[in-house]
């Protein structure tokens, strides 16, 4: 039998209680369904780089050729090598 789930007074009191208790104790997780949030964006952060002009026409270029603006070509680059970096450690 799992058992009841306090009330929380604030987010805070909620958070101080998930750190020392194991949610296995109040959830069946085996009952769980699995959700998508399709509208869902992650959260982004705003940052400053300095990249030698060279290299930013060429990607302006790359950019231009596959018809996708030259900051999401960053992302889709640094991304794509984040991916072979964790792939090579694992």
């Amino acid at each position: 039998m799992k058992k009841k789930l306090p009330n929380f007074k604030n987010e805070q009191e909620e958070r101080e209680f998930w750190l020392t208790h194991d949610s296995c104790d109040y959830f069946d997780w085996s009952d769980a369904e699995k959700v998508v949030f399709p509208n869902l964006k992650p959260s982004s952060k705003t940052i400053s780089i300095r990249l030698p002009e060279s290299m930013l026409n060429e990607i302006k270029v790359m950019a231009n050729k596959k018809d996708v603006p030259y900051q999401s070509l960053i992302k889709i680059l640094l991304s794509e090598k984040l991916e072979e970096s964790k792939k090579k450690a694992a």
